[in-house]
């Protein structure tokens, strides 16, 4: 009787982990699907583009698998404590990471458009913000894999700087499209990416806050003000 108690724990346990590696699994596509992304941005590569997209499918399989697997641990294990935040918390996760993996596509498709414009002006910020978000977003794969509390939080207090930058870019942006109608085109997809890339750093945030509260069995001290203030900017020619 001992020994298929033991049987079945250990199961339980190489069920949990099974779960942890799809999530890391779903992870690296999407983190690679981000890379991929920004690079396109930057060298106008409609085949690095394309890949991104043929991605979509292979994270989505996999947000159905992770909710299957979760219904059946539920139904069958009936976890507690601990491991019942971390199941809930796997489908909240899988959720983010879905829609990461949407943000990219579309970055990778506007990229594809862009290169059909020429642009007279850097993109330097675009570029750095990207590169903020593949950190962010990184970090927050490693935390999900490891279940690092101060790793999420590193993320979610990070995300602010991600907000910083938009903003300042979506003034540029704006700017340089009251200056010249000729910009409005290729500035509108511009501020899309820009904003593609915002919501991804908002979707780590979102990751970051579930991991911790599923290692912690507390939620973070406060929400963190959304630093995303281009709703209510004001933006005047330069004279």
């Amino acid at each position: 009787m001992a020994s298929a108690a033991e049987h079945i724990v250990k199961s339980y346990e190489q069920e949990l982990r099974q779960l942890g590696n799809l999530l890391t699994e779903m992870g690296g596509i999407v983190e690679n699907q981000v890379a991929m992304a920004s690079e396109a941005i930057v060298t106008h590569d409609s085949t690095v583009a394309s890949k991104v997209v043929e991605e979509d499918p292979r994270v989505d399989a996999i947000e159905r698998q992770v909710e299957q697997f979760v219904i059946r641990l539920l139904a069958l294990r009936q976890p507690l404590a601990g491991d019942l935040r971390l199941i809930i918390a796997a489908l909240k996760i899988t959720g983010d990471l879905e829609r990461m993996g949407d943000y990219a596509s579309n970055v990778a498709k506007r990229s594809i458009v862009l290169d059909q414009f020429p642009l007279p002006y850097s993109l330097g910020g675009l570029a750095h913000m990207a590169r903020l978000v593949q950190e962010n977003l990184k970090t927050i794969i490693d935390a999900v894999g490891e279940q690092d509390a101060d790793k999420a939080v590193e993320v979610w207090r990070s995300d602010q700087a991600i907000d910083d930058l938009y903003n300042t870019i979506f003034r540029e942006l704006i700017t340089y499209m009251m200056e010249d109608p000729r910009n409005i085109t290729p500035c509108t997809h511009l501020l899309f990416i820009a904003k593609n890339l915002e919501r991804i750093g908002d979707h780590a945030t979102n990751i970051a806050e579930t991991i911790h509260y599923a290692v912690k069995g507390e939620n973070l001290p406060e929400t963190r003000p959304k630093g995303d203030t281009s709703a209510y900017a004001v933006v005047r020619p330069k004279e």
